[in-house]
């Protein structure tokens, strides 16, 4: 879930797919089948890499465990984040997996933190330390080479620091400012996050060098619309209320601008900053959508995603 950002449309017609992803919501029915759930992913520790479950609960606070732990920087009085490239780049080389899988009514369970080498997949990581242990946060300070706790409980008006790297069409350039987190969370904006494969398979179509990896936008749910569907399409969602598997009710609020963590370097993906400027070129620096939750409720890889208000 990115910080913030502004856009200005491309010359290449992103505005009118714009327009007729607008004008085909007038079109839908109330109920209607847009997609179903492609993927999952939660982020027990915040900026580290995830899990992919088939299977999540979704409370009113997002996905049960998603950035349920993070790191507090000493030395800057932040929470260290991947969006400050700089100092924390090096956390995209670790998973964090829960032991156990976490309820919204029990005690946050413990992480078991390991080393993500380039190319290794959820199995090949090699165990580093369990956020249970004491020396966690000695551990981890190790071997990041700076003082820090991990945290399961977000400090008041927690915040952390975001690079904005050399893309014309953001606010900033080649700066570093200050991002409050939501109260009581480790989220940068939104509970939920939500990207369509059919936004990456146009960023793709449009440039075909690049490789516009899900991973790269760190979603909570990857969703592949209904066959026929092209481009942006979720935006055309914003405003409006999805329901997905039985219960689960979600208000998509708006698109979601990327930021420089599309770029890193994280699991077998190269870095590269071309990939936030395609974004930028192409879509007004947005891919995804960002959601809160109305009615919690589970959710499951397979699960039909239903426009209903």
């Amino acid at each position: 879930m990115d910080g913030i950002g502004n856009g200005v449309s491309d010359a290449g017609g992103s505005d009118v797919e714009a327009v007729q992803r607008v004008a085909g919501m007038t079109e839908r029915v109330a109920g209607e089948a847009v997609g179903e759930v492609e993927a999952l992913w939660r982020y027990p520790v915040k900026s580290m890499l995830g899990e992919q479950p088939q299977r999540v609960l979704i409370t009113e606070r997002g996905v049960c465990g998603d950035r349920a732990y993070a790191l507090w920087d000493h030395a800057t009085g932040r929470v260290a984040s991947a969006k400050n490239p700089r100092l924390w780049q090096a956390l995209l080389g670790f998973r964090a997996a829960f032991v156990q899988p976490p309820q919204p009514s029990a005690p946050t369970p413990p992480v078991r933190i390991s080393l993500a080498p380039p190319g290794a997949g959820e199995s090949g990581s090699s165990e580093v330390l369990l956020s249970s242990d004491p020396g966690a946060s000695e551990g981890l300070s190790d071997l990041l080479g700076r003082p820090v706790t991990l945290l399961d409980q977000a400090p008041e008006r927690a915040s952390l620091d975001q690079y904005w790297p050399d893309v014309a069409e953001r606010q900033f350039q080649n700066v570093v400012n200050e991002l409050v987190l939501p109260s009581g969370t480790f989220f940068d904006s939104c509970p939920i996050h939500a990207l369509t494969t059919a936004t990456l398979e146009r960023l793709q179509e449009l440039e075909p060098r690049l490789d516009f990896a899900a991973e790269r936008f760190r979603p909570n749910l990857l969703i592949r619309p209904s066959e026929g569907e092209q481009g942006f399409v979720e935006e055309g969602w914003v405003g409006h209320t999805l329901r997905i598997g039985d219960s689960l009710e979600l208000r998509v609020n708006d698109g979601c601008p990327r930021c420089v963590v599309t770029t890193l370097a994280q699991g077998g993906l190269p870095q590269e900053i071309e990939i936030l400027r395609a974004t930028a070129r192409h879509n007004n620096v947005v891919a995804g959508i960002r959601l809160t939750v109305l009615k919690p409720g589970p959710v499951a890889v397979g699960d039909a995603v239903r426009l209903v208000a």
